[in-house]
């Protein structure tokens, strides 16, 4: 007997990559193998060394398909053996690994947009729908738009196993928002990847495309992020850790190199309206959604807890954001002795 492998990775499109997969079958009882790709159809190779090489790192059941089937998650690697240049990946892994001891938690609101005949939908054929305002964790046919491919969407992430945390409607019409974590730095970028390509798995059977274009409708309308929280096991502990980490983020340097990895136009998401903070302005606050890094008021009541980076677009590629988080807010906390 055999079963159906979706094995799933990262091409390397820029300046936003895409997800592709293809399926191979395996034997019962056989163990995933590796499996080679044409890179030059990814952009991830020339013609004339096309060819990259999956390595299968995380699976889970398959709720499309059902049975005994699975989507597998893959690096890439050169045919050296090698990661490729396009594998974020693995230039986490050893961020992840070298701050392993304090713990690292990550929750991941990711933001999308459904569209359909090349306009949100929700939109009318001319003009823009009724302002903001009712959208958001809205119910009713004439304030929320695309319910059920969000609930199957919800459903087949279940069934999955992935970390899936929450839904609601977002501000926009055909505007969206899912959350994955608590999980560690590897895990909830895995389950983000997995989550993402069952979004765009299950609205392709509705005829409708799921987009994190940061800033979907030009004009008043909200843009589209990822927003991110993280805490490590001192910062769940106590609140000195908590600023420290908010300290750190805005330090010399480290607001252009975080926003640098935060995805493509960042710059139209992030202009100081809208629930955004200017792109090239650091700032952190207590219940501030308009700061860069927000506090939540129940941290502040607790004093310990957890902070939500603001800044991460919808485009974000996951594995870059946790490494530089924990790269950031590990490498102080160390500093100070707050581990």
């Amino acid at each position: 007997m055999s079963y159906k492998a979706e094995y799933i990775w990262v091409d390397g499109t820029e300046p936003t990559a895409r997800l592709r997969s293809k399926t191979r079958i395996v034997a019962d009882g056989a163990e995933l193998p590796d499996w080679g790709f044409d890179g030059s159809s990814t952009n991830q190779a020339p013609g004339d060394k096309s060819d990259c090489v999956l390595k299968p790192v995380f699976s889970c059941p398959d709720p499309i398909r059902g049975g005994d089937n699975k989507l597998v998650l893959c690096e890439v690697f050169l045919v050296d053996g090698t990661p490729h240049p396009t594998n974020n990946r693995a230039k986490l892994r050893p961020v992840a690994e070298q701050y392993a001891d304090q713990d690292s938690w990550f929750g991941i609101e990711q933001e999308y947009t459904f569209f359909q005949a090349g306009r949100p939908l929700g939109f009318p054929e001319t003009g823009f729908p009724a302002p903001q305002g009712p959208y958001y964790c809205g119910v009713g046919a004439d304030e929320v738009f695309g319910r059920d491919i969000v609930e199957h969407h919800m459903d087949a992430c279940l069934q999955a196993g992935l970390k899936l945390s929450g839904i609601n409607a977002e501000v926009m019409p055909g505007q969206w928002e899912f959350q994955i974590g608590p999980a560690g730095p590897l895990e909830v970028a895995d389950h983000l990847w997995v989550a993402r390509w069952l979004l765009y798995r299950i609205a392709e059977d509705h005829n409708v495309a799921a987009t994190l274009d940061p800033k979907p409708a030009k004009g008043d309308w909200n843009g589209a992020g990822a927003h991110t929280n993280f805490s490590t096991k001192a910062m769940r502990e106590g609140y000195d850790a908590i600023i420290t980490a908010c300290e750190a983020l805005g330090a010399e340097g480290k607001v252009e190199e975080h926003i640098a990895e935060y995805g493509h136009g960042i710059a139209d998401r992030l202009t100081g309206q809208h629930e955004t903070a200017p792109h090239d302005v650091y700032s952190y606050g207590v219940s501030d959604r308009g700061s860069s890094v927000r506090i939540p008021w129940q941290v502040e009541v607790d004093k310990k807890g957890y902070i939500e980076d603001r800044r991460p677009n919808a485009n974000i590629d996951p594995y870059n954001v946790a490494r530089v988080l924990v790269n950031t807010c590990c490498s102080a906390l160390e500093k100070a002795g707050q581990v």
